[in-house]
């Protein structure tokens, strides 16, 4: 069977600094963390998977965020995934310190706690990724923590929950309609 591919589009110069609104890699996170008796969570972004098994992702976490050190020291997080149903949490946290702010109080979320690491799971979030630091290399000089996910809890409905993608300019693109092709992929590859 032979698939036509749409036509080419006209395209245009574009500022190289905005490119991240068609290159953001993922849906937006709340990162928790725990240290010293405190706890935190930040708004993220900026992510990505790295492997499989071991199950790895990188997380590229600003070294004026307050998280970044908690994280640091503690070497472990939770990573929580928001639904639309929190787009506005999502955005007043990540436009506050939680080295002035409770973050949990402030904004109504529920601590809960986790089977291998300190910090807590975000009750209101769709899933939520135990992580512990899996390799330091990167952080100093690029901010970017390799994590290593322990265990992994995900609601059971919806399968394709609403996830948040900011686009920039204080713009989100809801991830929308499901589109399957199964068919196309050989067995291994899925």
């Amino acid at each position: 069977m032979t698939m036509r591919n749409p036509r080419p589009v006209k395209k245009r110069d574009f500022p190289v600094e905005h490119i991240r609104r068609y290159l953001e890699p993922g849906p937006i996170v709340l990162v928790s963390s725990h240290w010293r008796g405190r706890d935190n969570v930040m708004t993220m972004g900026w992510h990505l998977v790295m492997e499989f098994s071991p199950s790895l992702i990188g997380c590229v976490i600003s070294s004026a965020n307050h998280s970044h050190d908690m994280i640091r020291r503690s070497r472990e997080c939770v990573i929580n995934l928001p639904t639309t149903a929190l787009t506005d949490t999502v955005v007043r946290i990540g436009n506050c310190s939680g080295a002035e702010v409770d973050k949990f109080e402030a904004f109504g979320l529920t601590k809960q706690p986790a089977a291998q690491v300190q910090a807590p799971l975000i009750g209101e979030c769709h899933a939520s990724f135990e992580c512990r630091l899996h390799d330091t290399r990167m952080i100093k000089r690029y901010d970017l923590f390799v994590f290593e996910v322990l265990k992994a809890h995900v609601a059971a409905r919806p399968k394709h929950p609403e996830t948040l993608h900011y686009t920039g300019d204080g713009t989100f693109v809801v991830a929308g309609e499901v589109i399957s092709r199964r068919s196309l992929f050989r067995p291994g590859m899925l």
